[in-house]
């Protein structure tokens, strides 16, 4: 997962985008880059790390221009410890082209090969990022044949990506000289929305957050397989892209990933929380009786919202009894599970007064791997706690994600394969209550009745393009093993600074 901006206007955008990046860090640690144009010519500076340590003031003023974009960057592809691989992405032909991208693409190492082996491009990284760009590039060139460039060229060259690129792509790409260019896969599995400010600045980014925390107006979210493109000027033209087209957004934006004061694609993310909680409580009862449980705690961050509203309904005591740690660092050596347990203990600690001797009942967002709940669960038992019951406002995760979510591989989700009570008795609460699938997409999509499904794929192993195979899931698999990313990073979800801290 990554956030992107874009933006074109009459003034300096360079603290425009920084400011941007910041309100959209929960969606990537690792890297950070702004390119910006002025002229002809494009000026980036990109490098790992959160967008504070990334930017000094000798680097912001060596960023001119009045456009430009912007990434966070968290890797789903590639090699999260490449400089090289952080965004944005710059080629020289046609005309020069710098792109940020979010979403992984499912078919990347066949794009790879035929941009060899046809278009005679070079790849020079992993990054599906890279191959995205120069797809974009080939067929920009292509549709303006040596002449002038036009709107129309832009959109025929989307047209071609389309064509070509299977997965998930928000995307925003940069032409020197002429404008830029917004648009989504067919499915719109990754967000994007577009904005105004009062001086005619037209911005787009994956959050609404990005538009208003920056005093932009929220406008419209890029339909799938839509491009818009916005000349230097400011002149805005849309068209579709796409043969066929059908809205199924990620719903994990909504269980975890986006912040609570988002909306995406006409849903409130903090008004989705809520209804999950309210499912959720229904099945806690079937569950659990209320009045075994003496206090509902949530475990920071994003499961808070769904905790209160499950509270609320069931009668009972919301406490918090977890307090983050949001200035613990990288650890940047976690050679196994064990070392990405400790790391839990450092990220998170206990306010025992509100556990000793008592049945308690922690909310989480979602359950992935299952090691950071073990630990939180005997974290509770080692503060005094009774009876520890444990409830996911996200269904069991069954599968890999495989449309830019760092999804660990079968052999690592806990749920995988096993019954709600091995995966209990793994995790060791006492009682382990999930969202109910069909449930949650209700849930969410009550919100927005236009929506007509969603990406579900990590719970209910149905992939929306439609192109991947059990045999594709293992390749995913393998190269991931290969990379060593597994046990390199602690890749836990504690470990993002979430959306509902800021």
């Amino acid at each position: 997962m990554c956030g992107i901006v874009g933006v074109i206007s009459t003034t300096p955008v360079n603290q425009l985008i920084y400011d941007a990046l910041l309100l959209l860090q929960h969606r990537g640690q690792d890297a950070a880059g702004i390119v910006t144009q002025l002229g002809h010519k494009f000026f980036m500076h990109k490098a790992r790390g959160m967008v504070r340590d990334v930017f000094r003031t000798r680097n912001m003023r060596s960023l001119p221009g009045s456009s430009g974009l912007g990434q966070v960057r968290y890797p789903t592809a590639g090699n999260a410890y490449s400089e090289e691989e952080a965004q944005p992405f710059y080629v020289n032909a046609p005309f020069g082209v710098v792109l940020v991208h979010n979403g992984n693409l499912t078919n990347a190492a066949a794009l790879k090969s035929e941009l060899f082996s046809t278009d005679h491009r070079h790849i020079n990284t992993e990054s599906d990022s890279e191959v995205l760009l120069n797809i974009f590039a080939h067929e920009l060139a292509q549709a303006t044949d040596g002449l002038p460039l036009t709107a129309e060229d832009v959109f025929k060259a989307v047209r071609g990506v389309h064509r070509r690129v299977r997965g998930s792509y928000a995307v925003i790409a940069l032409i020197a000289g002429h404008g830029m260019v917004a648009f989504r896969d067919p499915y719109g599995i990754r967000p994007l929305c577009m904005g105004r400010g009062e001086d005619g600045t037209v911005m787009f980014a994956s959050e609404s957050v990005a538009l208003e925390g920056t005093g932009h107006r929220f406008e419209r979210d890029v339909a799938p397989g839509e491009a818009i493109f916005v000349s230097l000027d400011g002149q805005v033209q849309a068209q579709p892209c796409a043969e066929h087209t059908v809205l199924s957004p990620c719903i994990f934006e909504f269980v975890y990933l986006a912040r609570p004061d988002s909306v995406l694609d006409g849903i409130s993310v903090y008004q989705a929380r809520l209804n999950l909680g309210e499912t959720l409580a229904k099945r806690v009862i079937s569950t659990v009786p209320p009045s075994e449980i003496d206090v509902v705690i949530p475990i920071p961050e994003s499961s808070r919202p769904s905790a209160m509203q499950l509270a609320q309904l069931l009668g009972l005591p919301y406490r918090e009894g977890f307090v983050k740690n949001r200035y613990v660092g990288r650890t940047f050596i976690m050679p196994g599970q064990a070392v990405r347990k400790k790391s839990v203990r450092q990220k998170l600690n206990v306010i025992a007064s509100e556990f000793r001797n008592r049945n308690v009942l922690l909310v989480d967002d979602s359950i992935v791997r299952g090691t950071t709940s073990k630990e939180i669960v005997q974290m509770a038992r080692d503060a005094g706690a009774r009876k520890v019951f444990l409830a996911s406002a996200a269904p069991p995760v069954r599968y890999p994600n495989v449309y830019g979510i760092d999804m660990p591989t079968l052999d690592e989700l806990v749920a995988h394969g096993r019954t709600v009570e091995e995966v209990r008795a793994i995790i060791g609460c006492d009682a382990l209550i999930y969202q109910d699938v069909d449930a949650m997409k209700r849930a969410v999509g009550s919100i927005n009745p236009n929506i007509q499904g969603f990406d579900a794929s990590c719970f209910d192993g149905i992939y929306c393009t439609g192109d991947i195979t059990v045999e594709d899931l293992e390749r995913m698999a393998q190269e991931r093993r290969s990379a060593g990313t597994e046990d390199a990073e602690d890749t836990s979800r504690l470990n993002l600074p979430n959306a509902s801290a800021h």
